[in-house]
């Protein structure tokens, strides 16, 4: 069997020989299954750091910059401390930035975090033959902060720890892989070996012929009240849910999620497809329900599973409303409301628990005390003090004989009363006699540091780098952050400064030479330095082996003190009746869930999951296992990108796998996200397999986007290149800028932040374009931003996204947008409004579905869906429309962002509360924010003339220089620009709709009641603009265009005309596909002419 934790061997050198994952077939047996998936997860945990480690050992001395990947070096590593903590023995370092190169954010920096592998290795020896294997156990920032920065380790063996603050050691880590994470999975499996496998005849086997769990053929009858409604001729109090189940029964359901209801309450493995906003949380619940309202009073607790900490949370926040005994068990919860409460640590503080007997946490608490006391004994050589060795100790460990200690303090005593008036000194430690001038102070190890780096840029916001530590602490009532139990410090004191030019091994042989003399006075000054510095050495040899063996035995009281806190876990979860946790948690916590013998576990996100942890979850007790996701969206996420698709397909899911397989499974096909001509732009994925709920269709639910005329979805295509940052991830900044300006554009128009998302696939994209946001004057007080990567928004919706694409190059790379999952996630995600900007050319010539989707957005295809006459939505100018005037303004690049106010070129003109005109341009705010500066008219109450001052300022008589009350009473005072992050007083007329925007529970679909209008915002009434926008609007056929070259691809079924300005209009076309890129260059330019 193999170890869970990587040792030297395993993290530096071996490779393993690993078999594919299988997305088709049987396996050949129980054994094979779990050996290919405990293999293949270990190595895409560990390669990582091994292939980081052999990159340092090539390139000893090279800076972080020079090296490739995401490889962190820090140097001048010593160990300062130790820390007895209720987890395990720790050791402190302290360590040296300047390898990095730049200054580190903590608090937003996926360096060194906690559970993270890192490997050690003596700085004389850089990984040629010793690597110490750590896992970082705490990030405190208050020490991290400090200068050397600070961190607590646990070493995976403790016959490899390290002790001695003397020695140098260089650390490395690899920022993308993780380790902790994937253990508790790998230990699972090695238990697996030896257990019962339930449902291995479907996931080894791959049989597909699927029966009831034996719970329900036991007692097939349930009430379904709880989601069905009785009437007069029928009634759901014991409905047969595996022979009878009603042909149409009245529900709030919609035919499809019936079905996906029926098959998880009838089938022991059931298998549901959700397609984005089709309901997939909202079924499992109702699901869950209906359980809970047919549970036994004996029966264990269901367990839920997600694949992230957002995903159980907003399950359990649904599941709240009708049943409060559940518990959320490990992990960092954003809810303070709901979630907070029902932790494992919350609820059992709640509970008064009764002494359990043969409990094992008092014993190993009190041993483990005991041991901290022998263990700090033991180090107390090492602890910061001013004097030298003890010379007894050296005596007792069998350095010294004791003859040598004899002479040695009776010397310094006699010495000392003869030369000075306080022997007291030298009757601690005689080496201070002894030794004399050859005696130097240790120096602190590492001084502070300021190499004047610039800082790093930040990886994650806090709280997301705070839910990636505690997902991966094994603990449900501690402080991640921080070790709870004592640190004691480590230092050396003194030394004998070694001389120029002599090796340790030299001053071996003089200190053992000269310790043949019994009588240490007799030894010659000149070798004293070399025995002190050789006794030094050799007692801390036997200090760390001994200490070895008491960290051995800690580690193991700790070990048992964590089993005597699940005993105590298991009485409060025993309670419940239902436990949720993600999939990493059900893995850490599979002895303690293995206790409470669950027969239901159900897996949300199951598609995004890697197979392992599933697979782990399938505990002895299981007799029902619920599978929801959508194989479509996000497959699961691998350290190492060889790991994924051919040859290995380690990132097939189960419930991939489970689909390949053709086993039975239920599809939910009506969405109720996404209006109909974002929904259409999915086509390419699905097909006809979603249709639309009648909810999207609504105006008043999803309203037209504020200053966009009708425009709800958009492609902005250009020809900007793409660049790279630090951490060679793609950007754009032309398209940034473009984006923070449409942002700025809809700001004003009175859309909040909060429903605005901007998307992106590459990370560098995504910190430049927040960046922005944050440094726009516009948007200071505009509230937080959501500027995501599709990677991290998978579950996630919003009014408003805007899609950033990044990529463009002249070599046709379109990295992540060529792989099918992240696309279906980034072009599924809004409600109202669509916005995608990116070289469209590009991802025309260069993938088969945004192909599609671009000539769906030019207005092509699904013909019976679309209207007659569909202006296209793709162009390289995004026109906006004015709500004051209708009037269209041509946006084609970021600086004519500049030339409106959130409205159009032309003057507002409208009247100001004091009765002037507007002078400014044109605005969508009201006017009650706007200063007037025309003269003021009123004649002053003093008798002095008419005041002098501008409208918008306070009357002020400059002869008696008397500001005037009544007349400053007689008109407004400017009112604040802004409140509450909105431009003040937004035209309600103009953005009613938009502000009245219901965010719908998914849990309480309404029908709709009308259908919207699918065509642009009717000009005002008597607008000057009205003829010009009805020509603009129309469509003139064209016939065949033939070019130099042959015939294009495809035929114009519009036309491009100019609006009196010059300015082109996108119309719409209709292009032919051909596998050829040259021609497919064609037919996208086709598009656009």
């Amino acid at each position: 069997m193999l170890d869970e934790e990587p040792g030297n061997s395993s993290s530096t050198s071996d490779i393993i020989e690993m078999v594919p994952n299988k997305r088709h077939g049987a396996w050949e047996s129980k054994e094979a299954y779990l050996s290919a998936h405990y293999e293949l997860l270990r190595e895409d945990a560990v390669k990582p750091l091994r292939d980081a480690v052999g990159v340092v050992r090539a390139n000893p001395s090279a800076d972080e910059n020079a090296l490739p990947g995401a490889i962190g070096i820090y140097e001048k590593v010593h160990v300062c401390a130790f820390t007895a903590s209720t987890r395990g023995l720790a050791i402190r370092i302290t360590f040296s930035l300047k390898r990095t190169g730049k200054k580190i954010l903590w608090e937003q920096s996926k360096r060194l975090i906690s559970g993270s592998l890192v490997v050690l290795t003596p700085s004389q020896d850089m990984f040629r033959s010793k690597a110490i294997v750590a896992t970082v156990a705490a990030r405190p920032l208050d020490v991290l902060h400090s200068n050397p920065p600070e961190i607590d380790l646990f070493i995976a063996r403790a016959e490899e720890m390290e002790l001695d603050p003397a020695t140098e050691f260089v650390m490395v880590e690899e920022r993308t892989g993780f380790y902790e994470a994937d253990r508790h999975t790998l230990l699972a499996l090695q238990k697996m070996k030896g257990e019962p496998f339930p449902l291995s005849e479907h996931l080894v086997q791959a049989e597909t012929h699927i029966s009831p769990p034996v719970y329900i053929q036991e007692t097939p009858k349930y009430d379904l009240t709880s989601v069905l409604r009785n009437n007069k001729n029928e009634t759901y109090e014991a409905v047969d849910i595996v022979n009878a189940w009603p042909s149409q029964p009245p529900s709030d359901l919609d035919a499809s999620q019936l079905a996906a209801l029926r098959r998880i309450l009838a089938k022991r493995l059931a298998v549901i497809q959700g397609p984005p906003g089709t309901g997939k949380t909202h079924v499992s619940v109702e699901a869950i329900k209906v359980m809970l309202a047919n549970r036994k009073a004996n029966d264990p607790p269901i367990i839920i599973a997600c694949q992230t900490n957002h995903a159980i949370d907003q399950i359990l926040r649904h599941i709240a409303p009708f049943e409060a005994d559940f518990v959320r068990l490990g992990g960092r919860s954003k809810d303070q409301d709901i979630i907070k409460k029902r932790t494992l640590y919350a609820v059992k503080q709640e509970m008064e628990l009764p002494p359990l007997a043969g409990c094992l946490k008092p014993n190993a608490r009190k041993k483990m005390k005991d041991l901290e006391k022998e263990m700090a004994l033991i180090m107390t050589p090492l602890k910061p003090s001013k004097e030298p060795l003890n010379f007894r100790m050296l005596e007792s460990f069998g350095l010294l004989t004791k003859k040598q200690a004899d002479t040695l303090f009776e010397g310094a005593s006699k010495w000392v009363q003869a030369e000075l008036s306080n022997p007291n000194s030298a009757l601690v430690s005689p080496f201070n006699v002894w030794m004399g001038r050859n005696m130097s102070p240790v120096p602190v190890k590492q001084q502070p540091e300021d190499f004047g780096f610039e800082y790093e840029e930040a990886d994650l916001a806090f709280e997301q780098l705070k839910e990636i530590e505690a997902e991966n602490q094994t603990k449900d009532d501690e402080d991640f952050e921080t070790l709870r139990g004592e640190t004691y410090p480590l230092a050396d004191s003194f030394t004998y400064k070694k001389p120029p030019g002599m090796t340790e091994a030299r001053i071996h042989e003089i200190a053992i030479a000269a310790l043949k003399q019994q009588d240490m006075w007799m030894i010659p000054e000149a070798h004293r330095g070399a025995v002190y510095r050789y006794l030094q050495s050799e007692m801390k040899k036997k200090i760390v082996a001994s200490f070895r063996e008491k960290a051995r035995e800690y580690n193991k009281q700790a070990a048992d003190r964590r089993i005597g806190l699940w005993e105590e876990h298991e009485v409060v979860l025993k309670k419940q009746k239902i436990i949720g946790m993600t999939t990493t948690g059900a893995s850490k916590y599979r002895g303690l869930l293995s206790a409470l013998q669950p027969k239901v576990v159900l897996i949300e996100e199951a598609a995004e999951t890697l197979e392992a942890p599933v697979t782990a979850a399938c505990l002895p007790s299981l007799q029902h296992l619920i599978l929801v996701g959508d194989h479509k969206q996000l497959r699961p996420h691998c350290h190492v990108k060889d790991h994924e698709d051919k040859p290995y397909y380690l990132n097939v899911s189960l419930f991939e796998r489970l689909v390949n397989n053709r086993l039975e499974y239920d599809t939910l096909s009506k969405q109720r996200r996404m209006i109909p001509e974002i929904r259409r732009i999915l086509h390419p994925i699905y097909g006809k397999l979603i249709t639309d709920h009648d909810s999207v269709r609504d105006p008043a639910k999803r309203p037209n986007v504020p200053g966009m005329g009708g425009l709800n979805s958009f492609f902005f295509t250009h020809q900007w290149m793409e660049q790279r940052d630090d951490n060679m991830s793609a950007y754009n900044q032309m398209e940034a800028e473009m984006i923070v300006g449409f942002v700025e554009y809809l700001h004003y128009n009175g859309v909040s932040s909060e429903d605005i998302t901007v998307l992106t696939f590459y990370n560098g994209q995504r910190k430049r374009i927040l960046s922005m946001l944050r440094q726009s004057a516009t948007l200071q007080n505009a509230g937080r931003f959501n500027v995501v990567t599709v990677d991290s928004y998978q579950g996630e919706e919003n009014r408003i996204v805007i899609l950033s694409l990044v990529r463009s190059n002249e070599k046709s790379q379109i990295g992540f947008l060529d792989v099918a999952n992240r696309v279906c996630v980034a072009l599924s995600r809004a409600q109202c409004g669509f916005y995608l900007f990116g070289n469209g050319e590009l991802l025309y010539t260069q993938n088969k579905i945004w192909m599609k989707a671009i000539e769906i957005m030019a207005g092509k295809h699904l013909e019976k869906e679309a209207p007659d006459f569909e202006s296209s939505r793709l162009g390289e100018e995004l026109r906006v429309r004015c709500s004051n005037h209708n009037e269209i303004t041509r946006i084609r690049s970021p600086d004519d962002w500049q030339k409106i106010v959130g409205g159009c070129h032309l003057k507002c003109k409208a009247g100001l509360p004091c009765g002037h005109p507007c002078q400014l341009t044109c605005h969508p705010f009201a006017h009650d924010a706007i200063r007037c500066e025309q003269p003021c008219p009123k004649a002053l109450p003093c008798g002095h003339g008419q005041c002098g001052n501008k409208c918008g300022e306070l009357c002020e008589c400059k002869k008696c220089k008397d500001s005037t009350e009544q007349a400053s009473k007689t008109r407004p005072r400017p009112s604040p620009a802004y409140e509450s992050g909105n431009p003040a007083g937004v035209s309600r007329a103009n953005t009613k709709s938009w502000q009245n925007f219901s965010n719908e529970e998914p849990m309480k679909y309404k029908k709709a009641t009308g259908l919207p209008n699918n065509v642009h915002e009717a000009p005002q009434k008597g607008s000057q603009v009205e003829s010009k926008k009805v020509k603009n609007d129309s469509l003139i056929d064209l016939e065949d265009d033939n070019t130099d070259g042959g015939a294009l691809v495809g035929k114009l079924a519009g036309m491009k005309m100019e609006d009196g300005t010059g300015n082109k209009m996108l119309l719409q076309t209709d292009v032919v596909q051909s596998s050829d890129k040259k021609s497919e260059s064609k037919a996208m330019e086709s598009l656009l002419d």
